[in-house]
């Protein structure tokens, strides 16, 4: 028998993240987002700290590459111990709508159909990765954060330019959901 992998609801899981950006700024003044870390390795790794790289990246960066390399770790680990053997229950418009795109397999963490290497390599894995990064990098460093900076410390702080950032973040995945993906797949 074949475990199935239920996600949490949403009333469980919201409010778990909603609650952690103010923990973490509470105990020790930490904002939670990712994008500012190419920012810190850089500065971490270049030999010669001028211009946008000249600051003391221990102190402001070293919380966050510590936590994207949790991320990355995690990423790395999941798919091969946690995922193995189960089936991810997904709402059924939800797979009648993937299942209509061409994806058909739903064990595991994410279809293979999209993340595979055979996936990568096709058209769609190289416009999907390459076009997709390069928007969601330069969008990024615009908005000046990430979705989980703006959404969840952002929002968290009450930030107008969060609020903006991440309409503008939804408006742009529903886009992408439901005239380009179904384009590309």
């Amino acid at each position: 028998m074949v475990p199935i992998l239920d996600p949490l609801p949403w009333y469980i899981a919201g409010p778990i993240i909603g609650f952690m950006a103010p923990l973490l700024l509470w105990i020790g003044g930490k904002s939670f987002g990712v994008s500012a870390n190419l920012r810190h390795l850089c500065a971490a790794l270049l030999p010669a700290r001028t211009g946008f790289f000249a600051y003391d990246w221990k102190r402001t960066g070293l919380w966050n590459l510590t936590f994207a390399t949790g991320i990355m770790l995690g990423g790395v680990i999941a798919p091969g111990h946690a995922a193995e053997g189960f089936i991810l229950r997904l709402n059924p418009h939800t797979t009648a709508y993937l299942e209509a795109a061409g994806l058909r397999t739903f064990t595991g963490l994410a279809p293979a159909q999209l993340f595979s290497p055979a996936a990568l390599g096709s058209t769609a894995g190289l416009v999907c990765v390459a076009v997709g990064g390069l928007l969601v990098g330069f969008g990024a460093r615009y908005a000046g954060g990430c979705t989980s900076g703006h959404a969840i410390s952002g929002l968290a702080t009450l930030q107008p330019a969060s609020l903006a950032a991440v309409v503008g973040f939804f408006a742009g995945g529903l886009v992408v959901t439901h005239f380009l993906l179904p384009w590309l797949l």
